[in-house]
């Protein structure tokens, strides 16, 4: 099988929250700025980190998920990237060994060298300890070295090199500076368009790698030529009106891409702002924030109308995770204002000060299978009785409804439409 060479790294860490999304954008905006074309990927369900690491690579963001996408999909993505980039970065999910396909997995499987961020808050020789057990705990795994973050002292971070093992390099030192760490809320990072300093944040990173002598420069890794895998052409001559504004951004770049290829033409429009449907044959209301931008998705009653309008028609609508709890008869945000919303679903949603549902998941629905997640803080009040449930990954995991009226589809489930092209198509085909 032929192939293709690029340099890679895989940036991992122990745990979440050690600093991956600002390390992988300064490593992203540091190798662009050598005039390197840089590819940056996911792993994992993540809708807010590739807002990030697309405005620091200047370059689209796909998902790199084995257990969402499966093999085949990866090597494809992989493969593209590698035949037109100088570099490719990939993003791990939550620890290196976390999950139900791991970083780690996705790393040998591809021999991608890990580069491991390890936050060294309040510690010292312990570094050294956690660095060893990242470089050695799998053997099969590649690992190129650690870079300490949030370092309080050039003191401290000899002492952190000092506690490192022969076989273990130090790349780097980011040191503790809230001028680029990047802000969050109840689901993750801040969404990039309303970071107003966002290029500033990832340039101050990058500095800090350069002023702390970085100048790593990742070796070259073969992407071997995947299987081909052409999607029908099943949505030829399909138009899709497809929520996209602050309130409901939250949609894989990949799923948008599949349904072009299979023949798709999208409309992009507001619910915030917009009066009225652009002309379509379906729906998409992807999920999102609606709970921050409750009184004006309540004011918007032209397009309450406009939707209730188009159901009634007969056609196609998929709603997932926000864009369902735009549709139910009313939604209370964590400040406990309530306000009115499209009413195509009987029931009220409220946001929860705690999480209520993590995990990737399956589910079987008519039209075929599909692999996605949930993630949400907000619980339903409703009589309806779901189609089905989906599955989760985890043995103790609890699964999601899946609610059908009509053409209607609404789930908290975020569908990965590449992993079951033609079940997707069948959710929008009139």
């Amino acid at each position: 099988m032929s192939g293709v060479q690029c340099p890679a790294l895989l940036i991992s860490a122990p745990a979440s929250g050690q600093g991956k999304t600002t390390l992988t954008a300064a490593l992203a905006r540091f190798y662009r700025q050598q005039g390197k074309n840089v590819r940056v990927f996911k792993t994992g369900p993540d809708f807010l980190d590739p807002m990030i690491l697309e405005q620091a690579s200047g370059q689209p963001v796909y998902q790199l998920d084995l257990w969402m996408g499966g093999e085949q999909h990866c090597r494809q993505l992989l493969y593209k990237a590698a035949a037109e980039a100088d570099l490719i970065l990939i993003e791990g999910v939550m620890g290196l060994f976390d999950g139900t396909t791991s970083s780690a997995d996705l790393a040998e499987l591809f021999g991608i060298p890990v580069l491991a961020i390890i936050d060294a808050t309040a510690m010292a020789q312990t570094f050294g300890a956690l660095a060893h057990g990242l470089a050695t705990y799998r053997s099969r795994v590649p690992f190129a070295g650690v870079i300490a973050n949030r370092v309080a002292s050039p003191g401290h971070a000899d002492m952190l090199r000092e506690s490192l093992s022969d076989n273990v390099h130090c790349l780097g030192v980011l040191n503790r500076d809230s001028a680029f760490e990047l802000p969050s809320r109840h689901l993750g990072l801040v969404q990039a368009e309303e970071i107003a300093d966002l290029d500033a944040r990832i340039d101050q990173a990058t500095q800090a790698l350069v002023d702390n002598g970085f100048d790593y420069q990742p070796q070259p890794v073969c992407f071997d030529l995947p299987e081909s895998t052409t999607p029908k052409p099943e949505l030829e001559g399909v138009e899709i009106a497809v929520a996209n504004d602050p309130a409901f951004a939250f949609v894989y770049r990949a799923n948008l891409e599949l349904l072009q290829e299979m023949g798709a033409t999208l409309h992009f429009f507001s619910p915030l702002k917009d009066a009225a449907l652009p002309q379509a044959d379906s729906l998409y209301l992807p999920g999102g924030y609606p709970e921050l931008y409750l009184q004006a998705l309540a004011r918007n009653n032209r397009m309450h109308e406009a939707i209730r309008a188009h159901h009634a028609a007969g056609k196609p609508t998929v709603a997932e995770c926000g864009g369902m709890l735009y549709l139910f008869d009313s939604l209370t945000d964590k400040q406990g204002q309530r306000a009115e919303m499209v009413g195509l679903l009987p029931g009220h949603a409220s946001m929860q000060p705690r999480l209520a549902n993590l995990g990737l998941h399956s589910v079987e629905l008519p039209e075929g299978a599909l692999h996605g997640h949930t993630f949400h803080h907000s619980k339903l009040e409703t009589d309806l009785e779901p189609l089905t449930l989906s599955k989760s990954s985890r043995k103790r995991g609890r699964g999601e409804a899946v609610y059908r009226q009509q053409r209607l589809h609404a789930s908290y489930l975020h569908m990965y439409f590449p992993s079951n092209p033609e079940a997707s198509a069948r959710l929008f085909l009139p």
